[in-house]
């Protein structure tokens, strides 16, 4: 029998967000690395919220001071990981904050792009006698952790990349280090890890053979796309999960019924709402909440942040819109700027290189 959220045991998140990133290499911690505009541990939080837990802890170490700093608003709770000692060790610093009866589910700081559904389906597959983890189907598995099954089919053990054989190597089915598993038994298992290992380091992943010594099933689901949990380590990486997350929103744009000149030359940082038959050429960037009405019509190259455009508003080329309210039927630009507390009433015309900050422009001015 599996769990609905309705039916689960009360759910604890944990974020392993402790990695120094030196691939990176910046003085930013890598979880502080932006992503469409905020830090890549922003988007792990804003999914893990989503999900009802009762608690998120996150797990932070290198650049600590910052990374709490940063994100001093969200509602988590802070777990110090001193010394890199292995994803196992890692978790177990969160442990003590988390009660017996919760479900644990194990997430990355450094993974964005995971989505809700792939978490409930997930959670889904645990209960009294499994415990479930997240799989991915990889072209190149290279780097990644195996999922080793038995000839039956299931889950027997996970093999790091670098503790794998020959024939190991081969398998392409990759472990993408995301578990649910009850906190009673995850527990009992940290405490058993040992470190003898290429790494010297003490692996999350070894639960999984625990788990199926005691007679416990290891349901893997499999993540949907290789993008989905895709980990970020250098800015090649930040490059590659940037351009699909602007592909993933100008896709949900344009189901929404927004016509995109090119949907691979716009860029949304935000949440953004929009009306019938609204339309955005070339080189748009939306920051933050932008509401666009009916018909609204978005030039090349406009810098839209935290506005309202009322219906049938043209915005010409190159146009910065930042903290302003514009009613219906306006014109506005080229090369115009609605700086904060900028009001426009309806028909209003605002010309080329023209600024406008904290006024209201009358109807029809």
């Amino acid at each position: 029998m599996t769990t609905s959220s309705a039916s689960r045991p009360p759910l604890s998140v944990v974020i392993l967000a402790a990695g120094q990133g030196k691939r990176m290499k910046s003085d930013l911690p890598k979880v502080l690395q932006p992503l469409a505009g905020k830090p890549l541990l922003s988007h792990v939080l804003d999914t893990a919220k989503r999900l009802s837990a009762q608690a998120i802890h996150v797990v932070y170490g290198h650049g600590g001071d910052r990374v709490r700093e940063a994100l001093a608003n969200e509602p988590v709770t802070w777990a110090l990981q001193a010394e890199q000692l292995g994803t196992g060790h890692a978790v177990a610093q969160a442990l003590p904050s988390i009660p017996d009866d919760h479900l644990v589910l194990i997430l990355f700081g450094d993974v964005p792009l995971i989505k809700v559904e792939t978490l409930e389906q997930l959670l889904a597959t645990v209960d009294d006698q499994s415990i479930g983890m997240l799989s991915v189907i990889l072209r190149d598995p290279t780097g990644y952790g195996r999922v080793i099954r038995d000839h039956a089919g299931h889950v027997v053990r996970i093999v790091e990349h670098k503790d794998a054989n020959t024939k190991e190597r081969t398998v392409p089915e990759g472990n993408t280090g995301v578990i649910a598993v009850p906190a009673k038994s995850l527990r009992k298992w940290l405490g058993l890890l040992r470190n003898d290992n290429t790494q010297g380091e003490y692996y999350l992943t070894d639960i999984v053979s625990m788990a199926v010594r005691e007679g416990l099933r290891v349901k893997a689901a499999i993540a949907p796309t290789e993008i989905e949990v895709f980990g970020v380590n250098d800015k090649v990486h930040l490059a590659e999960v940037e351009a699909a997350l602007r592909r993933q929103r100008a896709t949900e744009l344009m189901l929404a019924g927004v016509t995109l000149i090119d949907p691979a030359r716009i860029d949304v940082r935000g949440a953004v709402s929009v009306g019938r038959d609204v339309v955005i050429d070339i080189n748009a960037v939306l920051v933050g909440n932008v509401r666009l009405g009916d018909r609204v019509r978005i030039g090349p190259n406009a810098w839209l942040e935290d506005c309202e455009i009322a219906a049938d508003t043209e915005v010409l080329s190159n146009c910065v819109i930042t903290r302003a309210v514009v009613g219906e039927q306006c014109v506005i630009g080229p090369f115009a700027r609605l700086r904060p507390g900028a009001q426009l009433e309806q028909g209003v015309h605002v010309g080329n290189y023209v600024e406008v900050k904290n006024a209201v422009l009358g109807k029809g001015s």
